[in-house]
């Protein structure tokens, strides 16, 4: 399972991908231990480069993404994760995918419908429904039990 984490200062991308329809849903990053705990939970573990701290997609609005294949490019510093997305959708502005804007004539255009409420989602999180960042409980570290 060895993986380059020294090219992103410490963090491989990882690229979440819906496992029956192949649509990706969004891009997160993991280190060393969420990557670990990726593997061993069967739930998608990321690193907040913002808060500099471990969460479980899914913590706060349920929308968890269960681990159906892990795979890596070439160099081994980027991963494919292929998921059962468990929730209407992924990302935090109500939308089945992060990728829900397209490119037209120059101009980024909603090209899709929300799949869920976010206000009703992240009640008490209005920093995540206005965009300023996820509202996941923190992954506390575990204990190396060697």
């Amino acid at each position: 399972m060895n993986l380059d984490f020294s090219k992103l200062e410490g963090l491989v991308a990882a690229v979440i991908q819906d496992d029956s329809t192949g649509r990706v849903l969004m891009v997160g990053f993991m280190n060393e231990e969420a990557f670990r705990r990726t593997v061993e939970s069967g739930f998608v573990v990321f690193f907040s480069r913002s808060r500099n701290r471990l969460w479980m997609k899914g913590e706060t609005s349920g929308h968890r993404l269960k681990v159906k294949t892990i795979s890596t490019d070439c160099d081994r510093d980027a991963l494919l994760v292929r998921v059962e997305a468990l929730g209407p959708g992924v990302c935090h502005e109500g939308y089945e995918s992060c990728f829900f804007r397209t490119l037209e004539q120059g101009e980024w255009v909603e090209s899709e419908s929300r799949a869920f409420d976010p206000k009703a989602v992240y009640a008490t999180a209005p920093a995540a429904i206005e965009g300023r960042g996820k509202t996941e409980t923190p992954v506390e570290p575990q204990k190396d039990e060697r």
